[in-house]
């Protein structure tokens, strides 16, 4: 049998993966740490493969071309490991890549050579399978083409493997718009079809429905609380695109949360779990140091990229308060926002500051481009605000103001990651960790207090998941950083198609009539 690596690159829907090793490797590494690594992760063979049924205990997994009577045939396209941890000893030819999963499950190992002569595997054997499937290869990271180390290639796909694991239990997934699937599918992905759209009758009872609810019609919204099906939310993330969702830009991460929306304080979120009682070692808090540096260097924001040039300070030396506006009808306004309008966080903005403060207002962009509520009338913002910034990228204007008063806006959190104060009249999920100034009802159950970086490990590396534009494949936060910081993301090819034209001309008009309507009721029009 030919040497195969034992590691591989899962399939990912559209995924344009360049190779992940080349024959080479110097053969070095401890053979009982690298199983161990194999054992712990569960990867290596088809690890993304399906989950077959098999007897529950007491057989022998047999993966030759003539099982021996009574043994489970190896089906080289299973996830092996389910069969592995149920096997009680494992039969394969003589050089099957496969043998060093059997040694990393500490399962008895019968070789069979090509004249059907077997013998048991010993330690030469572990040896040599290990030089011609593991560390006789070299292993190259898919995102950047460094070389990886044996320990990091595992590791990446240990990565894989719990994002495959954690979307085996969907059934159905719900809402998701088609320009969003290019990115959203390998994310939602679980070694088959991502299943859109499935109906919910069939379902098992230990599967979830995964939704994007805003984009829910009401008849699915009605059948899913028929079926009382466990759901699972799905949302943007924190560092989303180099464009608005509201042109169609596909997003680069997205939240999938079993628990509850993110911005909903009612009940907790896997946020929330992960703020509360979550661990948060040395070097994960390092590694989100590290990241949180590269998103201010980086000039990013939520839609925005490269906004590193410093604005200046139009009120001089005057306390610089920014109020960034958001959509009244997002559902992060409705659950998690204190206050009912931009309009509203504007006057407690101006109350709380005070007259010598210098207010800078920013209406929400989708806001602007009138695709959603939330504008303010002009003499409403011009009696509170000192300047309305319409232009200027939120990461700037952050780095130049002094505070920032919130409703529930991602701002804050980015202005945290950017040595700001901020006041919260929401209960957004960075409020009431000891970072902010709470003036919204936070939940009672918010005890622990958390650095910022431990937020920032919560919030940008284990809650959300990422999509890489260029090799697309599900990948950590860095890549995608690094990649909108160098602007280095292809564009959609929905970004000017006739559906974005179309909206964006609707937006206008709806934006124009809005204000026409506005200063019609103040002339008494």
């Amino acid at each position: 049998m030919e040497p195969e690596p034992i590691l591989a690159i899962p399939p990912f829907p559209g995924a344009r993966a360049p190779r992940f090793a080349t024959p080479g490797g110097e053969g070095i590494g401890d053979p009982a740490e690298l199983l161990a690594a194999l054992a712990s992760h569960r990867v290596g063979g088809c690890y993304w493969g399906v989950q077959t049924s098999f007897p529950p205990r007491g057989f022998v997994l047999d993966g030759t071309v003539a099982p021996l009577p009574g043994a489970l045939q190896w089906d080289p396209e299973a996830d092996p490991w389910p069969l592995l941890d149920a096997a009680d000893g494992v039969r394969l030819p003589d050089g099957d890549p496969r043998a060093l999963l059997a040694l990393a499950a500490a399962l008895p190992l019968t070789l069979v050579d090509h004249d059907g002569g077997d013998r048991d595997a010993g330690q030469d054997d572990a040896a040599h399978l290990l030089a011609q499937h593991l560390t006789g290869w070299h292993w190259q990271n898919p995102f950047d083409g460094r070389s990886l180390s044996v320990l990091d290639a595992i590791a990446l796909c240990g990565f894989w493997r719990q994002l495959i694991d954690a979307n085996r239990r969907i059934h159905s997934v719900l809402g998701i718009a088609h320009w969003k699937k290019p990115t959203v599918t390998p994310l939602l992905w679980a070694g088959a079809p991502v299943p859109y759209g499935r109906a919910l009758a069939t379902m098992p009872n230990d599967a979830a429905v995964a939704i994007w609810r805003t984009r829910l019609p009401k008849a699915q919204t009605r059948a899913i609380a028929a079926t009382r099906a466990p759901i699972i939310e799905i949302e943007d993330g924190f560092i989303r695109s180099a464009g608005l969702g509201a042109d169609c830009v596909p997003p680069l991460s997205i939240i999938v949360d079993e628990e509850g929306p993110h911005f909903a304080p009612g009940a907790p979120s896997g946020i929330e779990r992960l703020l509360q009682d979550g661990a948060f070692p040395p070097d994960l808090v390092a590694r989100a140091r590290a990241l949180r540096e590269a998103i201010v260097a980086g000039g990013l924001s939520k839609y925005e990229t490269g906004a590193t040039a410093p604005l200046p300070r139009p009120g001089g030396d005057r306390r610089h308060v920014l109020v960034p506006g958001q959509v009244e009808d997002d559902r992060a306004v409705t659950s998690g926002g204190a206050l009912p309008s931009n309009l509203e966080l504007l006057r407690r903005a101006r109350a709380e500051a005070g007259a010598d403060a210098y207010l800078i207002y920013k209406p929400h962009p989708d806001v602007l481009a009138g695709h959603r509520r939330g504008l303010i009338a002009d003499h409403d913002m011009a009696a509170l605000a000192d300047r309305v910034e319409t232009s200027s990228p939120m990461a700037a204007l952050i780095a130049m103001v002094d505070e920032l008063h919130v409703n529930s806006s991602l701002a804050g959190f980015e202005a945290l990651m950017r040595g700001k104060r901020v006041t919260v009249h929401g209960v957004p999920f960075y409020a009431g960790w000891g970072l902010t100034i709470d003036k919204g009802p936070v939940p009672p159950r918010r005890t622990a207090k958390r650095t910022l970086d431990e937020l920032v490990a919560a919030a940008l590396l284990l809650y959300p998941r990422y999509f890489d534009p260029v090799t697309g494949l599900p990948c950590p936060a860095e890549v995608v950083v690094e990649r909108l910081a160098r602007g280095d993301v292809p564009h959609s090819d929905l970004t000017m198609s006739a559906l974005v034209v179309g909206r964006r001309l609707q937006g206008r008009v709806r934006s124009t009539l809005d204000r026409w309507l506005g200063s019609k009721a103040i002339g008494g029009g």
